[in-house]
């Protein structure tokens, strides 16, 4: 099998390009690299991979990168920190569609082709933005009001997109929402604004490594956005990749959506406290930064379906995670990436 995956080369999407080249598939990777640069990956120099740098935004880019592909990830979005979303309020917007509708257009073509199997959107747990229902189910989003910040609203228009494709042309698909990914590999952001908290500039997109570097760096007391009292579902990325793989070829994926999630629902004071733990013996020494208008209080989903339908379950614990990215941003500090 032959996979198309947009964005293929970021946070996330490194993770599933991983898992796709170590189940034996071809994986084609289309990215523009204008997060965080350039990133040579290990995988690279595999003989199944091969890498376009080009712009998901360009039609004919996405038809020619989907030449004989039997699935297409949509995973290429401008995506970024709280911060963020205020500071490119229109450009996620604008730039996010434009990347959605080029990667269908070149969806429906090849399925009328009779090569494309399916395409699977990779959505966001922000589509529950404004949801009072915990946990929240898929088939909440029918009732719940849309999102209030562009992001979460145009991830929800990627949810759209499938299913209008399905309806006029039959295009399969499958919508994956992943929540909360922590993990490896993230790098300084070259478009997020350098915020600073306390003595430390933050300009990465994830609490858990930027609560790292502050502990490496010395930040004592340790810096948290708010009270800490948000919760969210914190799940590796290679859980999150694994889903993925699941729903390319799995009967019961098809045409359906699914939350992609551990069950484990942590306060950021939580996670804060092993992060501290790591590095410090006793209780956490705290302050508080003041909170953006974004910054979800409570994220909480219900993973039934996709442990029902896919058999899926999230495997990799919090505190293993913490510790991974723990260790790995100490290397790279030292090396200079952050």
């Amino acid at each position: 099998m032959k996979i198309l995956i947009t964005g293929g080369a970021g946070f996330i999407g490194s993770y599933v390009t991983e898992e796709l080249l170590k189940s034996g598939y071809e994986v084609v990777c289309l990215d523009n690299f204008s997060k965080y640069g350039r990133i040579d990956r290990d995988y690279y120099s595999n003989p199944k991979f091969t890498l376009i740098e080009g712009d998901a935004t360009v039609p004919s880019t996405l038809i020619d990168a989907s030449a004989g592909c039997d699935y297409i990830i949509a995973g290429a979005a401008m995506i970024g920190g709280i911060s963020y979303f205020h500071k490119y309020a229109y450009d996620l917007m604008a730039t996010n569609e434009r990347i959605m509708a080029a990667t269908f257009d070149a969806a429906i073509k090849r399925y009328n082709d009779g090569i494309l199997k399916k395409i699977i959107v990779i959505s966001s747990s922000m589509v529950f933005e404004r949801t009072d229902t915990y946990p929240s189910k898929e088939s909440d989003l029918l009732r719940i009001p849309f999102p209030a910040s562009t992001y979460g609203f145009q991830k929800l228009a990627t949810e759209f997109f499938a299913k209008g494709a399905y309806e006029q042309y039959g295009l399969p698909y499958t919508i994956v929402r992943p929540f909360n990914c922590v993990g490896i590999g993230e790098q300084k952001a070259l478009s997020e604004d350098i915020i600073p908290s306390g003595n430390i500039s933050l300009a990465l997109s994830h609490v858990l490594p930027d609560l790292t570097q502050k502990m490496i760096r010395g930040q004592r007391p340790l810096r948290i956005l708010g009270d800490g009292s948000q919760i969210r579902c914190y799940t590796h990325g290679t859980d999150i990749a694994r889903a993925i793989r699941i729903c390319l070829d799995n009967p019961n994926a098809l045409n359906e959506d699914f939350n992609i999630s551990t069950e484990r629902a942590t306060s950021v004071l939580e996670l804060a406290t092993l992060v501290w733990r790591h590095f410090e013996k006793g209780e956490p020494q705290l302050a508080y930064d003041e909170p953006y208008l974004y910054d979800v209080q409570k994220r909480i989903p219900d993973v039934s379906k996709a442990k029902q339908l896919l058999g899926f379950e999230a495997q990799v614990s919090l505190e293993d995670s913490v510790t991974e990215v723990c260790n790995w941003v100490g290397r790279a500090i030292e090396e200079g990436l952050f």
